[in-house]
C-alpha cells in the first residue's frame, strides 16, 4: 500500500470508532473506498440467505437501494457469493451484470467495464458483499492484496456492527429464526418488508418496534392500499407470539348471517349446513394473533360478540352450551375514523376502547417524501423477476411523472401501475437486454380531484361542496367524502347503474370504486351486470 492509502484507511478506521449510526458507517466507508480505489460505483449489499439486499452506494441511481436482487437470478452474484476471496470479473465477461442500466447520470448498457465484488464475512459467515464497478476496463487488476485484506476486513466488521446492533434494537433475533412455515409463507407473499426511509415510515417502524413486544391490542388506521396488512404481519413477527399462526379475518367480507360462525365456530347440526364441527378464527388463532380487517364494516350485532371474547378471553361456538378459553391477540384494520363512527353510533364505543390500546397510523403515499423512488425500485424489480425480464429499470422522466403524482390508492396503485407498465414497455422493447420504463409507459396519471370528466361535472361536484363547506362549516375529510360521493353517483346514474363503465370514466379499479362506494354509502337501485 502506498501512504495516501494507508493514512485513508487508518483515517477510516479512526472514523467508524467516532460514527453513532449505521449509514453514517457505511458512508464513511464508501467515501475511502472511492478515495483507495479508482472506481465510478461502490454498493454495500447485505446478505439474507437466497437474496442480497442493497444498504448503501455510491455512483448506482437511487432506486438501487429499493431492489432486492435474488442470487440464482444474478451469475456475478452467485460466483462472489461462492467465493472467500475478492473476484475480479474479466473485462470481456459474458456473466450479466445486475448493475447494467443502473449507473447514475447514464442511460442503456454498461460498456466494457472493470467489475470486482469481495464478500464480507465474519466468524466464518457471510454477511454481505461490496461490489466495486469502473468504466475504465483493467483498473482493477494491480490493486495490492494487502489494500483489498484491510479493505475487507473493515467492510465486514463495519457491516457485522451494523446488523448486530439492527438486531438488537428490533429485538429480533430470536423471532426471526422462529417463524413458523404458514406465517413466513405470508411474509413472502406481501413482500414482507415495509419500505422507506421517509420521517413518517421511520416513525412506523420505531411504533412497531416498541408496541410489537407487548400484548396490547393494536387499532391499524390508514387509507386504502397504504399497507396496513403488512404492517400487520410486521408486528406479528416482531411479536412474542411469532411462532404462533396470524389468522387473517376480513370483516367487510363476511355475510351477516354467517359472522358468528366464522369468527367463533360451530358444531354439527347448530343450523341447516353445518354438516361437521368446525373451529372458528378465534380458536384457530389461540396462542397467536388474529387479524380483524376492515373492521368498521361489522355490523353493531357482531361487534357486542367480539367485545364479550375479547373482554373475558372466552368464545362459544355456535350450538355448543360449553364456553371455551382462548389467549388471542387482536390487531384491527380500518380506513375509517372510529371515533366519528362511535359519535354516529355505528361503532361500540366499549369495543373502540378495548381494540385501540395502541393505535398506529400508516401515512398515505403522499405523505412519504423520497420513498417513492424507492418503492419504484423495490416493485420494478419484483416485476423483473415475475415477467423474467434480464433486467428493467424506469427513465429520469418516468420516475420524475410517478414522483409527482398524489396516489389516490396509496402503495397497491403504484404496484399496479408499475406492472403494467414493464408489460408495455417490454412489448416495446421485445430484443433489449435492459427494457426501459419510459413515462408513456405509465400511462394518464390523474387524480379523482384533477380528473376532468364529461360536461362540467368537476366543477359542479366542486362548487357544490365548496358552497356546503362555507354554509356548514364542516371539514375538510368531509368536505372530500361529499365531493367523492356526488361525483360517484352522478357517474354512476348517467351510466345506469353500471359500475364497470363508471370505472372506466373515473380511471380507477372496480374494485376499488366499490370499496368507496360502500364506504361512502352510495346505492344504486338499477345496475347493470
Amino acid at each position: 500500500m502506498n501512504e495516501i492509502t494507508s493514512n485513508a484507511l487508518l483515517q477510516l478506521a479512526i472514523d467508524l470508532t467516532n460514527s453513532v449510526s449505521s449509514n453514517d458507517r457505511f458512508d464513511r466507508l464508501l467515501d475511502t473506498v472511492r478515495k483507495t480505489i479508482a472506481c465510478d460505483a461502490v454498493a454495500l449489499l447485505s446478505f439474507h440467505h437466497d437474496l442480497l439486499k442493497p444498504i448503501a452506494q455510491q455512483g448506482l441511481t437511487k432506486d438501487t437501494l429499493g431492489r432486492r436482487f435474488y442470487i440464482k437470478e444474478h451469475p456475478r452474484f452467485e460466483v462472489l457469493c461462492n467465493s472467500s476471496t475478492a473476484v475480479r470479473f474479466s473485462a470481456d465477461s459474458t456473466l450479466p451484470d445486475p448493475y447494467d442500466g443502473l449507473l447514475a447520470d447514464r442511460e442503456g448498457d454498461l460498456p466494457v467495464h472493470a467489475c470486482m465484488g469481495i464478500p464480507l464475512y465474519f466468524n466464518d459467515k457471510l454477511l454481505g458483499l461490496l461490489t466495486i464497478d469502473s468504466l475504465t476496463p483493467h483498473v482493477f487488476d494491480n490493486i495490492p492484496s494487502r489494500t483489498l485484506d484491510v479493505i475487507t476486513s473493515i467492510a465486514a466488521n463495519t457491516l457485522n456492527t451494523a446488523l448486530l446492533l439492527e438486531q438488537l434494537e428490533s429485538r429480533a433475533i430470536h423471532n426471526q429464526k422462529v417463524v413458523n412455515e404458514l406465517t413466513q409463507e405470508a411474509l413472502k407473499r406481501d413482500g414482507g418488508e415495509i419500505i422507506g426511509y421517509s420521517a413518517s415510515i421511520t416513525r412506523l417502524k420505531n411504533e412497531i418496534k416498541i408496541v410489537a413486544p407487548s400484548d396490547f391490542n393494536i387499532l391499524i388506521y390508514g387509507e386504502t392500499g397504504v399497507g396496513k396488512e403488512l404492517v400487520a404481519r410486521t408486528l406479528h413477527q416482531q411479536s412474542n407470539r411469532a411462532t404462533a399462526p396470524l389468522v387473517y379475518v376480513n370483516c367487510a367480507a363476511l355475510p351477516e348471517n354467517l359472522i358468528e360462525s366464522e369468527l367463533f365456530g360451530h358444531i354439527k347440526g347448530a343450523f341447516t349446513g353445518a354438516e361437521q364441527n368446525r373451529a372458528g378464527k378465534f380458536l384457530i388463532a389461540d396462542g397467536g394473533t388474529l387479524f380483524l380487517d376492515e373492521i368498521g364494516e361489522l355490523p353493531l350485532s357482531a361487534q357486542s360478540k367480539i367485545l364479550r371474547a375479547i373482554q373475558n378471553n372466552e368464545i362459544q361456538p355456535v350450538g355448543q352450551d360449553k364456553v371455551e378459553q382462548v389467549d388471542v391477540r387482536i390487531f384491527a384494520a380500518t380506513n375509517r375514523n372510529l371515533k366519528t363512527e362511535v359519535d354516529a353510533g355505528r361503532f361500540r364505543a366499549d369495543l373502540y376502547h378495548r381494540l385501540s390500546v395502541y393505535p398506529v397510523t400508516v401515512e398515505p403515499l403522499r405523505e412519504r417524501e423520497g420513498d417513492i423512488v424507492l418503492l419504484i425500485g423495490y416493485f420494478i424489480e419484483n416485476t423483473r423477476r415475475k415477467l423474467g425480464i434480464v433486467q428493467l429499470k424506469a427513465s429520469l422522466d418516468a420516475i420524475t411523472y410517478l414522483s409527482n403524482y398524489d396516489w389516490p390508492g396509496n402503495v397497491r396503485e403504484l404496484e399496479h401501475v408499475i406492472s403494467r407498465a414493464a408489460l408495455k414497455a417490454s412489448a416495446r422493447q421485445r430484443n433489449a437486454s435492459v427494457v426501459n420504463i419510459e413515462k408513456q409507459d405509465c400511462g394518464s396519471l390523474l387524480s379523482l380531484l384533477k380528473k376532468d370528466l364529461q360536461g362540467n361535472v368537476i366543477d359542479t361536484a366542486l362548487s357544490s361542496v365548496s358552497e356546503q363547506m362555507v354554509e356548514e362549516n364542516i371539514n375538510l375529510r368531509e368536505a372530500t367524502e361529499n365531493f367523492q360521493r356526488r361525483l360517484i353517483t352522478k357517474i354512476l346514474t348517467e351510466e345506469n347503474g353500471n359500475w364497470a363503465a363508471t370505472a372506466r370514466r373515473l380511471s380507477t379499479d372496480r374494485g376499488n370504486l366499490n370499496r368507496a362506494a360502500k364506504r361512502l354509502n352510495i346505492q344504486v337501485t338499477k345496475v347493470v351486470n
